[in-house]
């Protein structure tokens, strides 16, 4: 009996990862189990510690385990996480986190180059493609000898002609085996990097930069009587060359001009060659491939704002790259497609191509075919291919990130993803949710840092920590399948499960008889949209995801508000590239606009809630008034740790020393002089009730509104903090390590606290990310106070428990993309559920039922 309960436990650990005695920051040594295969939500209220069990244990030590299983000479290369403070993990496969944070993403990243898709493009255009000419358009084909001498037969007499032949473009080394190639010829001259030189001339090129290197095959005066040699110069120029020529011809005193031949490329109607189409012909962040006047960028900036770029037309490429057709459509017209067109134009290639190019796109159309078709399952089919990664929203981004890992075609990996729901209206989410179902199937572990209840009830194990935020939570309140959960009376998130804790409908909508009103918008897909905003209303934003909701209130109200609120006059259509509208009214009744968005409050890790927030400001001047403080001669500024005289001079304020491991991973170790206080000895030993400065930081922003109540100054700052559902979170927290709901949740309260003037234009972006249902209820709230005041505020959300509690809602519909960008409805929240066939009326209607 006993062996057979033994293999039991066997048997059933070896299904599940088991974490026991987890500690890392809030956590209580925590011990769960996941199960392998299958799909996890880790829930519960914000600062619960569900992104330290997913994220800094689960993901970390799976990281941490794989580094440390190669070699020290690989492991150079690579950056490991700390182990995490945990007993035990065991059961742990290769981890993936895919959350929505920016990463690497720049400049020149889009939904394309993220995906891969555009690395599959560029494949299929070079193997494919169908080059034309940049002069006259005819299809570019390959170049004879003879008629390489006919061009340059036919230039002026008395030009100066230099053949060369090239010998390498663009490629990084010393090159001595080309220089030997050449002298071996018989030729004594060489153009390198654009510089003609004697061979003995030339030195030792750097092997870390990109070289040019040309044999100077002839130099020649076209004459009569030239013909021979010419027709030898040329031979032996396309044999150094591999097929390629470059003619350097002067004439007169003008300059000289480069001109290309091949035997591979050229226009059977001018004449004029190209290079051989590579992939890297089609990148634009190669030189290759890349728009010559904005470096690949696509746009450039001008005195008042970014402007396409004239050169390319946006397009970031050559025109070498944009001649090449497949099936009659360039790159950068596939590049434009939505989801769905690009999906219908890659799986209709097979008729336009020969049957070996049907062999040789096969493979790629897979590959795209399945991205595209993901893409378009998780709710951005709305989004083009060329869409900047930068323009993207966190819960986009990571969407975009997860059909790369589709893609992969991976097995056997634990996947860690951050709210992924994010940005979805309700209407997405089933799709959403089937694609996570794919990914598990496929044979992998996903678990999910998630709020939201459809996505709760599809989970195959649902974790439940708390029960509050901070020290208060760090708990495995439940762990088990939805019911299981909905039936445990001590989760807050099995209560609303189970229709227990329903969010708070008011008993009337305000009404207000001033407006704001915004007309004509055409702004990105919006089609003529004219809406009313009422002034002294909480007004809700809705619509599906990519239906204009940012377009209508991000890229046009908010800059036509501003700019008449800074120059007492409407906007001009010059004032801005993107923003198009017909007329504003209402303006005049506004003195303040505030827009409250998700991005950090700071870059360093020097910043943190106590500095942006302004109450370290405060905090510092009660510091100064102590009597240690009067008697040491210490003002404020000794209580910064951005200030030499009061910080830790080891660290320099940062509380943590790097220390570098040559062979393994660096180390971040607490300071060993200040101990991680980040100050000095003597600031240190000024107290205030008891405590230093360094202990205040290391307060929560519920433990520092109870210590500073009788500091009116430091407590109305902090209290607004704590209103806005942000008593968990420590004052000396580092800002890169806040989510961007929790940032804009920081601006909100730091808004919170100033001064109010009652017709102030608040506008906030999806403020509810990251927030427990219960945490969305103190949220409404907050937001119902500020209007009460006699402000408006303008939510963009698609939460639905925020949405019942506005005054007024302006529906975006009826899809997302260019068929997009109507104006489906406006009304109060039950006026729209009334509606039918509205996609989220019916939604508000089953949450007003309840």
């Amino acid at each position: 009996m006993a062996s057979r309960a033994h293999s039991a436990t066997t048997s059933h650990s070896s299904r599940a990862i088991r974490i026991r005695g987890a500690r890392v920051h809030n956590l209580q040594s925590v011990d769960v189990d996941i199960p392998r295969d299958a799909l996890t939500v880790i829930t519960g209220v914000s600062g619960s510690g569900k992104s330290s069990l997913a994220f800094d244990t689960l993901f970390a030590e799976g990281q941490r385990q794989y580094i440390d299983s190669l070699s020290a000479y690989a492991r150079q290369f690579l950056d490991s996480l700390p182990r995490p403070d945990v007993d035990l993990i065991d059961g742990l496969a290769p981890t993936m986190a895919i959350d929505q944070k920016p990463g690497s993403t720049g400049a020149r990243s889009t939904v394309a180059t993220i995906t891969e898709i555009y690395d599959y493009l560029r494949l299929l255009f070079a193997r494919v493609g169908i080059p034309h000419c940049g002069n006259c358009g005819a299809a570019v084909e390959r170049q004879s000898p003879d008629a390489i001498c006919q061009s340059l037969l036919k230039l002026p007499e008395g030009t100066r002609v230099v053949l060369l032949a090239p010998m390498v473009r663009g490629r990084k080394g010393q090159h001595r085996e080309v220089f030997e190639a050449i002298a071996s010829a018989g030729l004594v001259r060489a153009r390198v990097d654009g510089e003609m030189l004697p061979l003995e001339d030339v030195g030792e090129l750097s092997l870390r930069k990109n070289h040019t290197i040309e044999a100077i095959v002839d130099r020649l005066v076209m004459r009569e009587g030239i013909e021979s040699r010419v027709a030898e110069s040329v031979a032996l120029a396309l044999k150094l060359g591999q097929g390629l020529l470059v003619a350097s011809s002067q004439q007169g005193n003008s300059g000289w001009t480069d001109r290309l031949f091949s035997t591979a490329m050229s226009c059977v109607q001018c004449g004029s060659s190209i290079e051989e189409i590579e992939p890297r012909t089609f990148s634009f962040n190669s030189p290759y491939g890349a728009c010559s006047t904005c470096d690949g960028l696509g746009r450039m900036k001008d005195d008042e704002s970014d402007q396409p770029c004239a050169a390319c037309g946006g397009t970031r490429l050559r025109p070498e790259a944009l001649a090449v057709t497949v099936a009659d459509a360039s790159i950068d017209q596939v590049t434009g497609m939505s989801m769905q067109q690009a999906e219908e134009w890659i799986n209709q290639l097979g008729p336009t191509l020969t049957e070996l190019q049907q062999a040789v796109a096969r493979p790629i159309k897979l590959e795209v075919s399945q991205r595209l078709n993901f893409l378009q399952r998780v709710g951005v089919q709305y989004l083009t291919l060329n869409r900047a990664a930068e323009t993207l929203s966190g819960g986009e981004l990571q969407r975009v990130r997860l059909a790369t890992s589709i893609g992969s075609g991976l097995v056997g990996v634990c996947y860690v993803l951050d709210e992924p729901s994010i940005g979805l209206h309700p209407a997405d989410h089933d799709r959403l949710i089937q694609a996570l179902r794919d990914l598990q199937q496929q044979g992998n572990t996903v678990v999910v840092v998630e709020h939201d209840e459809a996505t709760m009830r599809a989970a195959d194990r649902l974790i439940d920590v708390g029960p509050g935020a901070g020290t208060q939570g760090g708990k495995i309140i439940v762990s088990g399948t939805p019911k299981q959960v909905q039936a445990n009376k001590r989760s807050l998130t099995g209560q609303y499960l189970a229709g227990n804790d329903q969010p708070v409908v008011p008993q009337s909508r305000r009404t207000r008889s001033s407006e704001l009103v915004l007309s004509g918008v055409r702004t990105h897909n919006l089609k003529k949209v004219k809406v009313r905003l009422p002034l002294g209303c909480l007004i809700g934003i809705s619509g599906v995801s990519g239906s204009g909701k940012s377009s209508l209130i991000g890229d046009t109200l908010l800059p036509a508000v501003r700019y008449q609120l800074e120059h007492g006059k409407k906007m001009p259509a010059s004032a801005s590239s993107v923003t198009k509208f017909s007329r504003i009214s209402g303006v005049d009744q506004l003195d303040k606009l505030v827009p409250i968005d998700q991005a950090p409050i700071g870059r360093t890790p020097r910043s943190c809630p106590a500095t942006y927030s302004g109450v370290m400001d405060e905090i510092r001047k009660v510091f100064a008034k102590t009597r240690e403080a009067k008697t040491r001669g210490f003002g404020a500024n000794r209580f910064s740790f951005n200030a030499a005289a009061g910080r830790c001079d080891l660290c320099k304020g940062l509380g943590a020393e790097k220390v570098e491991m040559n062979f393994l991973s660096d180390l971040f170790v607490t300071c060993t002089r200040c101990g991680g206080k980040r100050f000095n000895r003597q600031t240190l030993q000024v107290r205030f009730k008891g405590s230093s400065i360094a202990d205040v930081l290391a307060m929560t922003v519920n433990q520092a509104c109870e210590f500073f109540e009788n500091v009116p100054s430091v407590f109305r700052l902090l209290s607004s903090l704590q209103a806005v559902g942000l008593g968990y979170m420590h004052l000396g927290q580092s800002s890169t390590t806040l989510s961007g709901g929790e940032a804009q949740r920081i601006k909100l309260g730091t808004e919170l606290a100033r001064k109010a003037t009652g017709q102030t234009l608040y506008v906030l972006d999806e403020p509810t990310t990251g927030l427990h249902f219960s945490d969305v209820k103190r949220l409404v709230g907050v937001l119902q106070q500020l209007v009460d005041q006699g402000n408006t505020v303008i939510v963009i959300e698609h939460d639905l428990d925020l949405l019942v509690g506005c005054d007024w809602l302006i529906d975006l519909g009826p899809v997302g993309g260019k068929d997009g960008g109507q104006l489906m409805a406006e009304g109060t929240p039950e006026q729209l559920a009334a509606l039918k066939g509205n996609v989220t009326g019916r939604y508000l209607q089953d949450k007003l039922n309840r």
